[in-house]
């Protein structure tokens, strides 16, 4: 498939106006100054929808668009529960966790590991998460990037990946978190305008031209299966996605680690000018999952229809893109690459901080502010190279990206889980108590994977993680005496700390809850 002369020159306005959106961002920042808070935290000043909609392009890239359309294609509707189960966990986030990293005024998720724990735990877990946003999800995002590229524009995928690489850089790099989310709210208004048109064409295509309505009732009766949220045992996908597990089992713990302690995600909020603000875009975004299966799985559900031998399931968006007419498919191919840059950007701009604040800064503590913005912006080259190194040799075999994804970063996730949930809330947890999490995490989760190998990898997760916490509660209770710290640090003192939230936001958790119950209930 080629885009036509109308889709390239719409393509092309896209790609110039995003980045004189960025550079009059950039300029009027550079107005007042730049030091790492302008340049990592957008000077502290993000309004709530900015906050929303900058979440939201930061989880739905190549990873989310691509390899859960594909997802939707071998499997069905069920892989929507990743995203509708994120909605609640959002609300939890806003309610619980945000008003504690917002108090203790930090930058980076490692950086509250220090002020709970120590200086081991913060460098541990900060080496840990620079790996994996370069060799996991940098490398996944690029990779399927570089695919989509290929399929829809005909050009070689290694291309498609400089492409991304250069444009995601070309916008962020000089002006930091501030430019990445603010042109984030243009992104996600392009990517819900070009994938709601998608599963509308796809519907309507699947019905031959009855409408959208009838050809949602062709995809339930022709593929009743893909429309399963709870699979049952023997469901040939039920390895993936272990029937009730998903409400009640290891993907909250997946959940709860990514929108909770996943900096390129919090660091959003974390940026907001107030708790208030910060909790009204987690909200939004919460609003704005329940929207993205409509966006990304159901195209998945459609091609199984309309493509039904694709030699690959992530295939089945790039290859729905055939649909669009000329100057719309320019639009939508906008989107998805809008998509994309803006989850490279957001990945980097995270890499950067964790690097400066958490491992360069400590051992150059005397440099000035300027220094360490600089030292941000080679760390995002470093960070973005590598990843277009190692992106084909890592991912090129795997069928299901985001499948691949999962099973990788929850080998880890139960560990980080258990760190930040008992260094938040049980005072008792020691530095010893947290490392033995993060260290057990990947010796239960190997030794469950090779002895158990038919367990599903979401029921490993749970297991891991009740595993990692009793082993947490025994090691911090031996090793209490030998730290004599009183619980680490104050930052552990949830005294000053109110949980409480207005109204607004309470009726938005309970709206959230209602439509989840009404899904599930329906596809059950």
């Amino acid at each position: 498939m080629k885009l036509e002369m109308l889709d390239t020159s719409i393509f092309i306005a896209y790609v110039v106006g995003l980045l004189i959106i960025a550079l009059w961002i950039s300029r009027n920042e550079k107005a007042e100054g730049r030091n790492t808070e302008d340049y990592f935290l957008a000077s502290k000043s993000l309004p709530w929808w900015a906050i929303g909609a900058s979440l939201i392009a930061s989880n739905i890239s190549a990873e989310q668009i691509i390899g859960m359309s594909g997802s939707g294609y071998a499997l069905g509707l069920a892989i929507a529960s990743y995203e509708w189960m994120a909605a609640i966990t959002l609300i939890i986030v806003g309610k619980y966790l945000l008003p504690i990293f917002l108090k203790n005024g930090i930058f980076t998720m490692p950086q509250y590991l220090e002020q709970r724990f120590d200086s081991r735990v913060k460098t541990t877990l900060a080496l840990f998460w620079i790996a994996v946003y370069i060799f996991v999800n940098l490398t996944a995002v690029l990779w399927l990037g570089g695919l989509a590229i290929q399929t829809v524009a005909g050009v070689d995928w290694m291309f498609g990946m400089i492409f991304l690489a250069v444009f995601s850089i070309a916008y962020s790099l000089y002006g930091g978190l501030k430019a990445v989310a603010y042109t984030d709210i243009l992104q996600v208004v392009l990517l819900v305008f070009g994938g709601l048109l998608l599963s509308y064409l796809a519907l309507v295509e699947v019905s031959d031209g009855q409408g959208f309505i009838a050809g949602f009732s062709v995809l339930t009766h022709e593929l009743p299966g893909h429309f399963d949220m709870i699979l049952s045992p023997d469901n040939e996908n039920y390895m993936n996605l272990p029937g009730i597990s998903v409400l009640v089992g290891g993907l909250w713990v997946m959940n709860i680690s990514y929108w909770g302690f996943n900096q390129y995600i919090i660091q959003r909020a974390l940026a907001a000018k107030d708790l208030k603000e910060a909790q009204k875009g987690i909200a939004f975004a919460a609003y704005l999952k329940l929207l993205m299966p409509v966006i990304v799985v159901l195209p998945g559900i459609a091609a199984v229809i309309l493509y039904p031998q694709l030699t690959s399931p992530d295939q089945a968006y790039p290859s729905m893109m055939e649909l669009m007419p000329v100057g719309i498919k320019g639009l939508v191919f906008a989107a998805l690459v809008a998509a994309i840059v803006s989850s490279l950007a957001s990945m980097t701009n995270s890499i950067s901080t964790i690097f400066t604040m958490d491992i360069y800064r400590p051992l150059q503590p005397n440099k000035s502010q300027n220094h360490y913005v600089h030292i941000g912006r080679i760390a995002t080259l470093v960070a973005l190279g590598l990843a277009l190194i190692t992106a084909q040799p890592l991912l090129g075999q795997f069928d299901q990206a985001f499948q691949y994804i999962q099973e990788f970063t929850g080998v880890f996730t139960p560990g980080i889980t258990v760190i930040f949930l008992m260094g938040m809330f049980w005072k008792r947890t020691t530095s010893q108590g947290a490392l033995s999490a993060a260290i057990g995490s990947a010796i239960f989760s190997f030794a469950l994977k090779f002895t158990f190998p038919d367990l599903p990898f979401m029921d490993r997760i749970g297991l891991v993680f009740l595993l990692c916490l009793a082993l947490t509660v025994v090691v911090s209770i031996l090793t209490a005496s030998k730290e004599g710290d009183e619980s680490s640090n104050q930052s552990v003192s949830l005294d000053e700390v109110s949980f409480a939230t207005d109204r607004g936001f309470n009726l938005a958790a309970i709206g959230c809850v209602i439509i989840l119950t009404f899904f599930y209930v329906t596809w059950w």
